[in-house]
């Protein structure tokens, strides 16, 4: 990102939120590759353009990049740093290589254990895959043990080029309404055995460890049960404020639809508070919800899952209407699983009770 588009961006990212606090989220590819200066001129450009408001920064890294003077950045300015770790070693190794194809376990905990030391605030997140799915006790007892308190469970689903993106010289799918499950990558997550993952792991939580360990797939279901707000887009009613700004400065709807139908401006040229206002964003917003499968429309945990993220909507609809999300099965499951522990975690507040004492009533429910 050059210094012209860095300084638009921060400057009008500040000027266009009404809140007190602005939060900047650095993503990649990996995005300790643009250098540790690069993020000191983004640090230092924040509080040129500071119009009394808090600040705060988040990254996502594989980690293996991460030293002690990024540690020293990191806990400095406060970054809230977020840790790609898969689990175990043989399972981390499997998909999470270098690019000569070796191992990156070995980097990952390093970082970690830098992180530690050097006092810097971080989360873990897990993706789910085609191998570590099957496995979901062996990965969350490796993150409890290596001393992880924050941890989210991300789903991979992708899916074999399709006639766009082999245009776009991607190898991967553009997102698409029509194609089958038979176009999903080995190293997807199946839906079913995704769903499994989470309520082994739940089950897990919800009796040692409510309290101790957050899981922020597991907030973010019980947020959207009981108060009717979820935490996170893919579950939301409607989508549309999770934009993406490249390094050239163009800005696209979502993060997961860097295509160029998705293309709403650029930083440089545009204010990103009329962007995100238009009504191309508006729309793509709002048919996460108007663009419901009948299933959906008829499913008893639709409040919980709204349909999940429009991008796993590839899946044909029985009723030849409109796709259904390839992740449906897992998240049904899982949902349904959980609608019990909803009404006690509602009774336990209305009676002004810790939520911790859902572990000594976890066997109860269960049966």
């Amino acid at each position: 990102m050059s210094d012209e588009v860095l300084e638009a961006y921060i400057e009008k990212y500040i000027n266009s939120q009404m809140g007190k606090e602005i939060n900047f989220a650095w993503q990649g590819g990996e995005p300790t590759m643009a250098g540790l200066d690069f993020y000191r001129k983004a640090v230092k450009l924040q509080k040129k353009f500071n119009r009394g408001k808090k600040i705060s920064n988040a990254i996502q890294t594989n980690g293996t990049l991460i030293t002690e003077e990024w540690c020293r950045f990191f806990a400095k300015h406060n970054f809230l740093v977020g840790l790609s770790l898969d689990g175990p070693e043989a399972l981390h190794d499997t998909y999470r290589k270098n690019k000569g194809g070796g191992p990156t376990f070995g980097k990952v905990t390093r970082a970690l254990g830098l992180f530690k030391e050097n006092k810097v605030e971080y989360n873990i997140l897990t993706t789910v895959n085609g191998k570590n799915c099957s496995e979901p006790l062996q990965v969350y007892n490796f993150l409890k043990d290596s001393g992880v308190e924050f941890i989210q469970f991300i789903p991979i689903v992708e899916r074999e080029a399709d006639e766009l993106s082999s245009e776009l010289g991607l190898s991967l799918s553009t997102p698409s309404e029509s194609c089958g499950e038979d176009t999903v990558t080995e190293w997807s997550v199946d839906p079913e055995e995704y769903g499994d993952f989470l309520i082994s792991i739940f089950d897990e939580w919800v009796r040692n460890d409510v309290g101790k360990i957050f899981v922020m797939n597991f907030e973010w279901a019980l947020s959207s049960a009981i108060n009717g707000i979820s935490g996170v887009c893919q579950f939301s009613q409607i989508c549309g404020n999770a934009g993406i700004i490249e390094h050239n400065g163009d800005i696209y709807s979502c993060d997961h639809f860097v295509y160029p139908q998705y293309k709403i401006g650029n930083i440089v040229a545009d204010d990103p508070a009329v962007l995100f206002e238009s009504e191309q964003q508006i729309k793509f917003g709002n048919d996460k919800r108007d663009k419901l499968s009948d299933e959906c429309l008829n499913c008893s945990v639709l409040p919980l899952c709204y349909g999940g993220c429009p991008k796993h909507r590839f899946l044909p609809d029985p009723s030849g209407a409109r796709p259904g999300n390839y992740l449906c099965r897992g998240y049904k499951k899982f949902f349904t699983h959980l609608l019990p522990y909803v009404e006690i975690t509602r009774k336990l507040i209305s009676e002004r009770r810790p939520i911790t004492d859902i572990m000594e009533l976890a066997d109860t429910i269960s049966s």
